[in-house]
């Protein structure tokens, strides 16, 4: 660009003093070192630290200074430079340094009267045009794989498309000559190039975008090292061609933005240089969440979403698909580190376990790779014996180098493919050597990656049509990518391999295989063109603000002012995305889940079978399209499942094995009352107190309402029984009525007949009261009711035997007994008998009132709908009360049935009783066995018994005798039994 012997005028930047003399007396007091002239200097791009020759002054006289590669450059003044008004020149003096060197003293003084001199001179020095000889400053270690289009504003690049392989060191040779030793091109990443100047171009033919403002570019290679990605950064801020540190001297290439780079490393490197400069740094490919800092990178901003989002959506993809039993990978270095100390913990927190880590070996010598490879064969082993079907490895070029030439030897080592689910991160882009282009790609048939987001602007693939060797000047790349790509030789270079083709440049991309180049625009490429276009818009801003009518030229932008209409941008690109940041910089976007399925030619397709929205709400930011993915040949049942062992089913409940990571488990079957619903659940869940679990303890069941019903058949036969044997008492009761006039009712005390039968009657009716849905009501009388009624009934039966005894007793000479005899202590002794029973009742009901209750546990799948009694105690004192009435009656009732009586009921009384006391004593322990409506059945059939026993015992031998023999019912036959 420029002529020999051009002058041109360098930029001076203008510091504080301050800053300067901060800077002055933070450097340590150490004497200055002796210089070497120019003859002694070699390259040695291994060493930090290394002297060259900058420049050579007007007079001709070579000048030496240190370059020193480090993150941060502090301002330095050479020893012996003179700052003047004039023209100044750069002198070195070895003698002068030698004596100061003498002297840590003058040394010292030195210092202070240098920066005196300075701080006095430094307004003058800046305001003065200086001529230098800026075409005679050759940089000593040019970068060779360059790419440069000019424009008024430039905007920078730093890509990684070349990559050196070293031979292994024989010491042979110097370490410079190694430098390119092998540079192999990866083809793929050249659309990045293509992305930038297609994106580039668009622009510039685009009238509304930077009118009468020319863009231009400047890309360089990083090479995946850092001393060569600082190498470049510094190169892009110094003038073109020429390695000036500090210094540039170029006006017409005004760089306003630096788009890269393609990993984290590359990112960090670049920012530690160009931050100092505050210039837009625009990362393109994946940022480590371990340098999200922004306090550290003010001025970087990433197209693709912090790193740790793509964390978060593995995560969820593997509880989407239930696995937890997965492997790792990862390079053995610090990123690897890096990436497994982040993965781990946030695996188990979310219930996922690993089973083994593959750490591959970073390559570095080419000739040691197949050993060192080899040297993982164990780990081969042991993943192919593995539960785990699913591999999550960390997809940088370094790992999925390593890792494809694993898979490539491992058959001529005799070890068996690898037929597993891999997933990957954003890194992956099937992304070749050249000499890898035929290495089978079948292992990853069915792989899922979480791609940075791609979109196909409009015009690309034209653009792509049109790109030939020689479709731009300038562009340094292009030999090594058609070479290594078409494996062909251009005119005028070496024949690459053992391939004696040489190109004829009409070659088309098109026809490139797959793996080596892709035509449809890739996800990283996208990211550089739209960050163009973002840079793009954002000076656009910058003119529209400073006048509305005048468009200021590009020389009078500065990159700093880009940062405030960098981060409030908003547009939609040409492939309808809307771009714009967030406030830490990120790009508002998200990741792509890409299933990649290959074919036998080599070949691939890409299909986007899910979106990973970083920005949606909590839970959905995962979407997935099962059925459109694709799984490997291997995995014919569904999708691929990986566990530890066998799924947990419904019903059963997972417990932990002792000594293994807590994925492996035993399958226990839930407990009674409690289920499982779902595959692998940690504990069984207890169903509502409505609900039961079924036969497989996987559902709960709602339980049915069970009460003693009207409508059920055993309700029915107790209902009748009872109304049957209450009609059979009214009729008894009507015989004795229309026949009391007879000897056999009059001899049997006719009152205490009627109350026995009345109190039978009603003992048959109340039990009605338990059949049917229990209420407040009939809880509250069913018991009290049957107590009192059945304790009249027992005192009626007492006071009767009680009179047959009193009146034998009475026959007797003298007796006293004749008094007592009657009808008044029959009534007292049934009042009396009834009163106390009553009281009993009534102290219940004061203190433990029944209540209907629903019994929710006592019968599996029913909910009882029953009487709580109030107090068990008071109602067994009421059935106690009765069996002590009966055991009195029947003592006494056992007593008097030898009397000579022709109406003794006695004997009667005595099995009515037998019977009553069989059926209460067998009650009490039916009825504490029974539950629901059994219990309820057990307690009618009691009363139905007992009853029909005091009415069948008692009055079925008089009523034979009324009906059936009424010629035994009269006075005369009465005293001829007797006789």
């Amino acid at each position: 660009m420029y002529s020999q012997g051009s002058i041109f005028r360098p930029e001076v930047i203008v510091m504080n003093p301050a800053e300067i003399l901060k800077k002055l007396l933070l450097r340590p007091l150490l004497p200055p070192r002796k210089y070497p002239g120019p003859q002694q200097w070699t390259v040695h791009p291994e060493r930090r630290q290394r002297e060259i020759t900058l420049w050579r002054d007007t007079n001709g006289e070579e000048v030496t200074k240190r370059l020193i590669e480090q993150r941060h450059l502090a301002l330095r003044l050479p020893y012996g430079q003179s700052i003047s008004s004039s023209s100044p020149t750069v002198s070195s003096s070895r003698t002068d340094k030698q004596e100061a060197g003498s002297s840590g003293k003058g040394f010292a003084i030195a210092m202070v009267l240098s920066l005196l001199l300075l701080l006095i001179l430094l307004p003058h020095t800046v305001s003065k045009k200086h001529s230098i000889n800026c075409t005679a400053v050759d940089d000593p270690l040019p970068i060779p794989h360059e790419f440069y289009q000019p424009g008024d504003l430039i905007v920078g690049g730093i890509v990684s498309q070349v990559f050196n392989f070293h031979n292994t060191p024989d010491f042979t040779l110097q370490p410079a000559q190694m430098l390119f030793n092998e540079p192999i091109s990866v083809p793929k990443n050249y659309q990045h190039n293509l992305a930038l100047a297609f994106a580039v171009k668009e622009i510039n033919e685009n009238p509304n975008l930077l009118p009468n403002i020319t863009l231009g570019f400047h890309i360089l290679n990083s090479y995946y090292v850092p001393r060569m990605t600082y190498k470049a950064s510094l190169s892009l801020l110094s003038t073109q061609w020429k390695f000036v540190p500090n210094f540039k001297c170029d006006r017409k290439n005004k760089l306003v933005t630096i788009i890269g780079g393609l990993t984290t490393d590359i990112s960090v490197n670049m920012a530690a240089i160009i931050s100092l400069y505050r210039i837009p740094q625009i990362t393109y490919g994946i940022f480590s969440p371990e340098h999200g800092d922004k306090m550290l990178f003010p001025h970087l901003y990433q197209m693709v979403p912090n790193e740790a989002y793509q964390y978060m959506g593995v995560v969820r993809l593997f509880q989407h698909f239930r696995w937890n039993w997965i492997g790792l990978g990862a390079i053995d270095d610090d990123d690897g580190d890096k990436f497994l100390t982040t993965m781990v913990p946030l695996l188990t927190e979310n219930g996922i376990c690993f089973d083994f880590t593959i750490r591959f070996p970073k390559v570095t010598y080419l000739q040691e790779a197949i050993d060192l490879l080899l040297e993982q064969r164990d780990i081969y082993t042991i993943q192919n014996k593995t539960r785990a079907n699913v591999y999550f490895v960390y997809a940088v070029p370094a790992f999925v180098f390593a890792l494809r030439m694993f898979l490539f030897i491992a058959p001529f080592v005799s070890l068996p493919p690898v037929h597993k689910v891999w997933i990957l991160t954003c890194q992956w882009d099937f992304a070749s050597f050249s000499f890898e282009k035929n290495w089978d790609i079948e292992t990853f048939h069915g792989a899922i990656s979480f791609t940075v987001h791609s979109n196909e602007p409009l015009g690309f693939q034209k653009f792509l049509q049109d790109v030939s060797p020689t479709w731009a000047k300038g562009d340094g790349f292009m030999k090594n990518f058609w070479e290594q790509a078409f494996s062909c030789s251009l005119k005028n270079s070496e024949v690459v391999g053992d391939s004696n083709k040489i190109c004829s440049g009409n070659e088309k991309l098109k026809s490139i295989p797959m793996i080596l180049f892709e035509m449809n625009m890739m996800g990283h490429s996208y990211n550089v063109y739209s960050a163009v276009h973002a840079v793009a818009h954002a000076l656009h801003g910058i003119y529209i603000s400073r006048s509305k009518h005048q468009r200021l030229p590009g020389e009078n932008v500065q990159p700093r002012q880009i940062h405030h209409f960098l981060r409030s941008i908003m547009f939609n690109n040409s492939a309808g995305d809307t771009l714009c940041f967030h406030e830490n910089g990120e790009l508002k976007t998200g990741y792509d889940v890409t299933n990649w399925v290959t074919f036998k030619n080599g070949s691939f397709a890409r299909i986007k079978v899910g979106r990973l929205d970083p920005w949606a709400p909590a839970g959905k930011e995962l979407t997935l399209r099962d059925d459109q993915i694709v799984w490997h040949k291997t995995f014919t049942q569904g999708w691929p499942v990986s566990v530890c062992n066998d799924p947990c089913y419904p019903g059963f409940s997972r417990k932990r094995k002792e000594e293994e990571k807590f994925c492996c488990y035993d399958c226990d079957s839930c407990p009674e009352g409690m289920i499982s619903d779902q595959m692998d659940m940690d504990a069984c869940t207890k169903c509502p107190e409505d609900q039961y679990s079924n036969k497989h303890q996987n559902q709960c069941v709602h339980k049915v309402i069970s009460f003693l019903s009207y409508k059920e058949s055993l309700g029915i036969i107790l209902a009748l029984t009872a109304i049957s044997f209450s009609l059979i008492t009214a009729l008894v009761l009507r015989i004795f009525m229309k026949h009391r006039a007879t000897p056999i009712v009059k001899a049997n005390n006719t009152s205490l007949t009627y109350i026995l039968l009345i109190s039978l009657l009603l003992c048959f009716l109340c039990s009605l009261l338990f059949i049917g849905q229990p209420v407040k009501m009939t809880c509250l009388l069913r018991q009290t009711t049957f107590g009192n009624v059945f304790s009249i009934a027992l005192s009626s039966v007492l006071a009767k035997t009680i009179t047959v005894v009193l009146a034998f007793m009475a026959t007797k000479p003298g007796s006293r007994m004749r008094k007592w005899v009657g009808k008044k202590l029959a009534n007292s002794i049934v009042l009396s008998c009834s009163f106390i029973q009553a009281a009993i009742c009534t102290l219940w009901l004061s203190t433990s009132t029944p209540f209907e209750y629903r019994d929710m546990s006592s019968l599996r799948g029913e909910i009882i709908l029953e009487c709580n009694e109030g107090s068990a105690a008071m109602f067994y004192l009421v059935l106690g009360y009765m069996g002590f009435l009966a055991i009195v009656t029947f003592t006494m009732a056992f007593l008097a049935r030898k009397l000579p009586d022709s109406f003794n009921e006695a004997k009667f009384i005595t099995f009515s009783m037998l019977v009553f006391c069989s059926v209460w004593v067998t009650f009490v322990p039916t009825y504490l066995s029974t539950k629901g409506k059994s219990m309820v059945a057990v307690e009618i059939f009691s009363i139905l018994a007992s009853s029909a026993g005091l009415l069948g015992c008692i009055f079925f031998p008089k009523c034979y005798i009324i009906m059936l023999r009424p010629e035994l019912n009269n006075r005369e036959q009465i005293m001829r039994m007797k006789n």
